[in-house]
């Protein structure tokens, strides 16, 4: 019994020395440490557990604005933020160098001059205005990549180093309009407006296609769901001027408005709405904290979409596309929250259906069955020229019963002023 008993432990001792003989060997090939010659480890390591080098791109930035806008740049700022964190879980360092409140002038010529000179290998500007400048600049440095951010003379210029890239934002003012358009109907249903007292108005910053196509969608989806909605439109000749915004959101009020919606930079219109008693949806941003009362819903460009995409494509040394544009289809355009407080009730739920309808191709937004322009339908896509008058487009937008938004390039090229919206005046 004890020779039995002690070749047992003799066994036992041998497993436990193997055990720990494997434990050690576990260890070194997992941490790649705890051997200070790495070459007497005679296991081959497994590739996964092999990390890549990490690697830096250097960016630059070129803003209208700053993040205190609360609103276009801020949005910017935010992308450019949530692209870093994921591009770095991808092992690629963003080095950021960041221009702002440029003006649409030479300076942003000499902006752009800076950063390649600081060695950037890619430059995104974000103002329309911007891009005249920046490609004076791009064709001295073909080794840069350069980008225009909601603009349209880089995809198809000469220069293989320019870009342009925007999002189907035209897709979140149509459901902004809804959720406005429910509040009009709620309050007509209410008794607190009667049907021609459904009135928006919306401040616009130019009378540019870009401008036109998001508030002509604004105000289909609205009149979607509350057929009786009319809208009045005020320019103000700039992108982002606060007091400018918030007089003519003012001034809308006072021609009735019972709803005020903007494609401009700053907040100052939905304060001013709130001041005003009516209601508003905004731009960029979420704005309920500055109009609790007033801001229903917004929409915006979610940057870090494309950030990622052209910045990673630079990291790896691989081609993008000259011309980018999506939608809600990849995450690009997305809906801040929505105020459930002063929302019409079951406006959730008609957001989410109309969205997946938007996703999936059902749902056209410029539907040429729901407008008219002199009370005829469209039949031909128009543009307008440099001098503001309507000429035929290049491209033939509408086919398959729509006009075909940002079909033929990233930016809009809607330019139509459809039934049902007054323009109140005219910035070019």
């Amino acid at each position: 019994m004890k020779m039995k008993a002690l070749s047992l432990l003799l066994a036992l001792a041998m497993v436990l020395s193997l055990a720990a003989c494997g434990g050690n060997n576990n260890s070194i090939n997992n941490s790649g440490s705890g051997n200070d010659n790495p070459q007497s480890n005679t296991g081959t390591p497994e590739p996964g557990n092999v990390e890549a080098p990490r690697k830096t791109v250097k960016v630059g930035l070129i803003c209208i604005g700053d993040e205190n806008d609360q609103g276009y740049t801020y949005n910017f700022i935010r992308g450019k933020d949530a692209a870093t964190a994921i591009l770095s879980g991808k092992g690629i360092d963003v080095d950021w160098s960041v221009k702002w409140n440029v003006s649409e002038d030479s300076s942003c010529e000499d902006a752009n001059i800076e950063l390649a000179e600081e060695g950037c290998q890619l430059i995104i500007n974000n103002s329309f205005g911007f891009e005249d400048f920046m490609l004076r600049v791009a064709k001295d440095y073909p080794e840069i990549e350069f980008v225009a951010c909601t603009n349209q003379g880089s995809w198809n210029d000469d220069l293989e180093n320019t870009h342009n890239a925007f999002a189907n934002i035209y897709e979140g003012r149509y459901l902004a309009g809804i959720a406005a358009g429910m509040k009009l109907q709620e309050m007509i249903e209410n008794g607190t407006i009667t049907e021609d007292q459904a009135v928006i108005g919306y401040v616009g910053a130019f009378s540019f296609a870009e401008v036109i196509s998001g508030f002509t969608a604004y105000y289909l989806g609205a009149r979607s769901v509350c057929p009786s909605a009319t809208m009045k439109v005020q320019f103000v000749g700039s992108w982002s001027d606060a007091t400018a915004e918030a007089n003519a959101a003012s001034a809308l009020v006072d021609m009735g408005c019972v709803m005020i919606s903007q494609h401009s930079d700053n907040t100052t219109p939905a304060t001013t709405a709130q001041s005003g008693g009516v209601f508003h949806t905004g731009y960029n941003n979420d704005m309920i904290s500055v109009a609790p009362d007033a801001s229903l819903i917004g929409t915006r460009i979610d940057w870090s979409v494309y950030f990622e995409y052209a910045i990673e494509a630079v990291a790896n040394g691989k081609t993008f596309d000259q011309d980018w544009c999506h939608g809600m289809d990849e995450g690009a355009v997305l809906m801040t929250k929505l105020n459930e407080s002063i929302a019409a009730p079951g406006t959730a739920e008609k957001l989410t259906e109309t969205q997946a309808l938007l996703s999936s191709g059902a749902l056209q937004v410029f539907d040429t069955s729901t407008f008219t322009i002199n009370g005829e339908t469209l039949s031909t896509a128009m543009a307008l020229d440099t001098d503001g008058d309507f000429t035929p487009d290049s491209e033939e937008a509408v086919f398959d019963g729509a006009f075909h938004e940002s079909h033929f390039q990233s930016a809009p090229y809607f330019a139509l002023q459809i039934d049902g919206i007054e323009w109140i005046n005219s910035a070019f």
